[in-house]
């Protein structure tokens, strides 16, 4: 019988938000067994307050001055398990399960190359690993929703992973104007992109615009997720924080320039909309556009997001 159950969940929170049905899956296959999650800080803020997670663990073994013997000391903290599940491919990753007291012991590998949606990825490991046949469920976080005052709009300009991935802050700024009659104006944004946030603040104050909060590093995990939740519309490049609106069925309007969104678009979102140029280059999956023009953010243009919203 299973009662105990090691999960550790991908670092970067759009990707741990997509491993949520997988997640799912695992808890109702084994409802009575008590959980322990490892990640990020970012991913096991979103994910920690789970059903059946009765101990979470940050992963801080990269400040160690060993990270082997990090690891070897959290998995002697996390103790013998009866199951043992990663959702990560890197080498710290397997040395972590190797490290790991399991009777049984799965770390998540790609089972096909051709397009897949991550979701279907992360779901089909833990089918194959526990011998399955349970299809994902849609995107879960177990937050309450922020309640704004007003009708809100949500932006979110950045995006982690690289630049290549953001739409460009002038542009976001224009779309904002024209529907902030209509909408009070909200910008997010990481610790990393308060630059970006401003350039649109200051964009929104030479227009005249008043009815909006910047907030973009001022958020903890769990407000980010309650902020977003509570949004009415939402603008935002391929990013974590569209996963937390997808979770919620926000209606999104998402852009996409060098990714794969077939692969990593919102999750059974009924009200998503996908915008992107069909160039030959993209998706190039690269951080900067490695030919020097990002046309596939470039040529999306503010009238291109708004036709959209307005159709």
């Amino acid at each position: 019988m299973v009662k105990k159950i090691f999960i550790e969940i991908p670092t970067w929170l759009g990707d741990a938000i997509m491993t949520t049905p997988a997640i799912e899956n695992i808890i109702k296959t084994y409802p009575n067994a008590e959980i322990t999650m490892l990640g990020s800080y970012v991913s096991t803020q979103a994910l920690g307050n789970f059903k059946n997670v009765k101990r979470i663990l940050v992963d801080n073994s990269k400040k160690a001055k060993n990270r082997y013997v990090g690891l070897f000391k959290i998995a002697n903290e996390i103790g013998s398990v009866d199951l043992a599940i990663s959702f990560r491919r890197s080498f710290s990753s397997k040395l972590m399960m190797f490290f790991i007291k399991a009777q049984k012991k799965f770390n998540y590998k790609r089972l096909v190359k051709e397009e897949k949606h991550q979701v279907l990825r992360y779901n089909d490991f833990i089918n194959h690993a526990l011998n399955l046949n349970n299809l994902p469920g849609d995107l879960k976080l177990y937050f309450e929703p922020f309640s704004y005052s007003k009708p809100t709009l949500g932006i979110n300009p950045g995006a982690t992973y690289g630049s290549a991935k953001r739409w460009y802050p002038k542009e976001f700024a224009k779309v904002a104007v024209e529907l902030a009659f209509k909408y009070d104006i909200v910008i997010f944004g990481g610790p990393g992109e308060v630059d970006i946030a401003s350039d649109i603040e200051k964009s929104l104050k030479e227009n005249g615009i008043k009815n909006y909060q910047n907030i973009a590093g001022k958020t903890s995990i769990p407000e980010l997720i309650e902020k977003v939740e509570g949004l009415d519309i939402f603008i935002t490049n391929d990013s974590g924080p569209m996963h937390i609106a997808a979770a919620f069925k926000v209606p999104t309007y998402a852009i996409f320039g060098p990714t794969r969104y077939k692969e990593t678009n919102q999750w059974n979102n009924p009200n998503e909309h996908i915008i992107t140029k069909n160039l030959e280059c993209a998706p190039c999956m690269k951080r900067v556009c490695p030919l020097g023009h990002h046309d596939c953010m470039k040529l999306i243009t503010s009238d291109d997001v708004l036709k959209v919203i307005n159709e």
